[in-house]
C-alpha cells in the first residue's frame, strides 16, 4: 500500500463530511438567518454552534449563488454579454450587489 501524503490524509477528511439539510418552519428559519447575520454569522456556523461543534473564522466571508447554463444566457442577454463569458457576469452581479448596498444605506 503506498503512503498517503500528510496533506491528502486531511483532505480525505473533508471529503467524509456529509452536508445535512434540516427543514424547520419558516418563521424558526428566519429567526435563525436573523441571528447568525446579527452576530456575524453564516447559518452553518451558528448551527456548529448552538450544537457545540467547532468552527473556524472564515477568512473572507463571500456571499454564493449557483447558477445554470440557462442562468447565463438570460444573464448574458441582460448584461448584452456572451452567456459565456462567465468572469465579466460574474463582475455585473457584483457591481449590482454593490449598488444595492449602497441604496440600503441610505
Amino acid at each position: 500500500m503506498k503512503k498517503i501524503a500528510k496533506s491528502w490524509s486531511v483532505s480525505d477528511k473533508n471529503i467524509k463530511a456529509v452536508q445535512v439539510v434540516f427543514e424547520l418552519e419558516q418563521a424558526q428559519s428566519k429567526i435563525l438567518r436573523i441571528t447568525a447575520i446579527e452576530n456575524d454569522l453564516s447559518p452553518s456556523d451558528l448551527i456548529r454552534e448552538i450544537i457545540q461543534l467547532p468552527r473556524k473564522k472564515p477568512v473572507r466571508p463571500r456571499l454564493s449563488i449557483s447558477l445554470s447554463p440557462a442562468d447565463y444566457l438570460m444573464l448574458g442577454k441582460r448584461y448584452e454579454l456572451d452567456p459565456n463569458n462567465t468572469i465579466e457576469i460574474r463582475n455585473r452581479i457584483k457591481e449590482e450587489l454593490v449598488l444595492a448596498t449602497q441604496k440600503n444605506k441610505q
